[in-house]
């Protein structure tokens, strides 16, 4: 590997971590989180949901499995750069198209390692998520922090305009793939196809994957898609899909959600399109100290006491005092006492605040796409 320029992490606070620069070497600012997943690493760099921030990941040694396509989350890294204690020098999967530094920096995004990732993520638990800018070690740190300070902060950002779909499309692709044992599908789609509206704030693939082969027939809009355009195709479901930013700052897709919520149309969301829904029924959201980022969250449906290990990615909440009396909470984070889920007492609406398709080792949340789709055909059963 050759030798690689002197790096530097500072976060607004003035605290300061010296690395090495590997991906594009270039100045990035973003709201520095931690992630605590052992596995994943190209899942995480594709997902959507880390637009404008700076992702520390605790495991030690990152990128030794390299980057192929096929388990991108998106085409390309939305993240705004990526910190490491170990970049690995070589790449030993015989899957491997590309090496993580090379995928990096063909897309502009830098990463930096050889620094204490655990006394940074110490930090931020204590101090909480906070701005930060990865540079080259040669900036004049002042100055770099007075640009820290200069730049925006996660509460109030509309992220999704970044990362939506463009235009509406067919979603149709992987039938067949590993979900098919976990989910108990047969060996062809179910007969009756239901034509869901999957809305794209920012959607990983793995989940319109799991939708399809749920018995789903999928069409997904952008996020500032008019709710005219979305009702004119007909959908009988709708799918409020995961993405980045402050759901606060979204009033366009809050009015859209409500919309819908009035067609009593069944409606599915997952993590920023839980918290929509939490809006759009009336309740709020508010930051975390530091986010939940990890593939080990444990979650209680309140129903039931049945635990399921999950993976998250949210930096905001559902704040249960907010809701209204016709919405209740059905899903807990048991490490912090968190909604990680809701519903509709009377309508055919939940969301969970975790990643049923992102299967962190245990399959345990899987069962979440057979019952949105058990739910829009009893909702359209019961129509006839």
């Amino acid at each position: 590997m050759k030798k690689r320029t002197p790096g530097i992490l500072l976060l607004e606070d003035g605290r300061a971590f010296k690395g090495r620069l590997f991906g594009a070497e270039k100045k990035r600012f973003g709201e520095v989180v931690f992630n605590t997943a052992l596995t994943g690493y190209q899942e995480v760099v594709t997902d959507p949901s880390y637009a404008g921030q700076i992702v520390t990941l605790t495991a030690t040694q990152i990128g030794n499995y390299g980057i192929n396509t096929e388990d991108n989350e998106c085409e390309r890294p939305w993240l705004s750069g990526l910190v490491i204690r170990e970049l690995s020098a070589i790449v030993s999967n015989f899957r491997s198209e590309r090496t993580l530094d090379d995928f990096l920096r063909a897309h502009g995004v830098p990463g930096i390692d050889n620094l204490d990732t655990r006394a940074l993520t110490l930090h931020l638990r204590t101090h909480g998520a906070m701005r930060g800018v990865i540079a080259d070690a040669g900036e004049n740190a002042e100055r770099l922090l007075d640009e820290v300070l200069a730049s925006p902060k996660m509460e109030g950002q509309d992220l999704v305009k970044e990362v939506s779909a463009a235009s509406a499309c067919d979603f149709s692709a992987g039938y067949e793939s590993a979900f098919s044992d976990q989910l108990e599908l047969p060996a062809k789609r179910p007969e009756r196809a239901i034509k869901c509206a999957a809305i794209d704030y920012g959607a990983k693939q793995n989940i319109l994957r799991g939708l399809v082969q749920s018995g789903f027939n999928v069409r997904v809009f952008p996020a500032r898609a008019k709710v005219e355009e979305i009702l004119a195709w007909g959908p009988e479901a709708v799918f409020l899909s995961n993405g980045p930013g402050d759901p606060a700052a979204l009033p366009h897709e809050i009015s859209v959600v409500k919309t819908l919520i009035a067609k009593k149309l069944p409606i599915f969301g997952i993590c920023l399109g839980h918290q929509l829904l939490t809006w759009a029924m009336g309740g709020k959201t508010y930051k975390l100290k530091f986010g939940h980022h990890a593939a080990n969250h444990p979650v209680k449906e309140n129903a039931t006491g049945k635990v399921e290990i999950t993976s998250q990615n949210h930096g905001f909440a559902t704040d249960p005092k907010s809701l209204p009396s016709d919405v209740e909470v059905t899903h807990m984070n048991i490490n912090d006492n968190t909604v990680s889920g809701i519903r509709h007492k009377t309508l055919p609406i939940f969301g969970v605040q975790y990643h049923p398709e992102a299967s962190p080792g245990p399959h345990d949340s899987l069962h979440l796409f057979r019952r949105f789709y058990r739910m829009a055909l009893e909702t359209l059963t019961a129509k006839v």
